[in-house]
């Protein structure tokens, strides 16, 4: 049974959100699995979603079952998450010397929402609200890792896997064998596939209803692996500092 969870609230409303939640744990699902989350008929559920579908926040996939349309995903890159992730971000870009940056997944393609720059005169710049392709980018990566196979399957049948540079992973097998990894290592890394000459370190931040990563990016010749050795334990480190504070603004 959905709980009733603020007085005088319309149980309706609590339903489509509770539904746009699930989805957004699942990736997707189907009606007969959400019906049973929300412990409403099977009609009625439909009801919901065919709304929600008509609207934009919902979209219905070719296997029948029901994942997050595009509306929902804009609404959450607007999001302004600056006041809880910019001194995040700043101290990164402080203790590591590089740029520092947030992206979220927008749709298919992730999207830089904030960024500190580093100290260097030499430095690297991404605009805030540049898209860019999730299996060529340090973030887009490290978003893809903390997704299921069949979703990131999904995302890379849309998008294509093109070639950034001639560093990018342009082949599904070898991208899941590189998401298995960043899975067991809990880091991507970005070794010039979106921009020659250009390094990344990234991390997922856990736990959040919106699929996010932060990263340090900056000229090779100053991203070592030494370099890398420092950055991904304080990667790991703001990442779970910007999640616990994004939890707790939600309670």
């Amino acid at each position: 049974m959905v709980e009733n969870r603020t007085s005088g609230s319309v149980q309706s409303v609590e339903r489509a959100f509770h539904l746009l939640e699930l989805l957004a744990d699942s990736g997707d699902s189907s009606l007969t699995d959400l019906s049973a989350a929300i412990d409403v008929p099977a009609p009625t559920t439909h009801r919901f979603l065919k709304t929600l579908v008509a609207l934009g926040y919902v979209r219905k996939l070719p296997n029948r079952h029901y994942g997050l349309g595009l509306r929902m995903a804009r609404l959450a890159g607007r999001v302004d998450f600056g006041p809880i992730v910019k001194p995040h971000l700043d101290t990164l870009a402080r203790e590591i010397g590089e740029s520092a940056n947030l992206a979220v997944l927008e749709g298919d393609m992730v999207v830089y929402i904030a960024q500190s720059p580093s100290p260097h005169a030499m430095r690297m710049f991404t605009e805030v609200g540049h898209r860019a392709h999730t299996h060529s980018t340090g973030v887009g990566k490290a978003i893809l890792a903390g997704l299921p196979d069949d979703q990131v399957a999904r995302i890379t049948s849309r998008t294509g896997l093109p070639a950034a540079t001639k560093h990018s992973i342009t082949d599904l097998a070898k991208l899941r064998t590189e998401l298995n990894r960043i899975r067991r290592t809990g880091y991507a890394r970005d070794n010039g596939e979106q921009e020659l000459g250009v390094v990344c370190y990234a991390v997922r931040v856990p736990d959040v209803p919106v699929s996010m990563a932060i990263s340090v990016s900056g000229p090779a010749f100053r991203m070592t692996p030494e370099l890398g050795k420092a950055a991904v334990p304080l990667l790991i480190s703001e990442a779970q500092a910007i999640s616990d504070e994004l939890l707790g603004a939600l309670d």
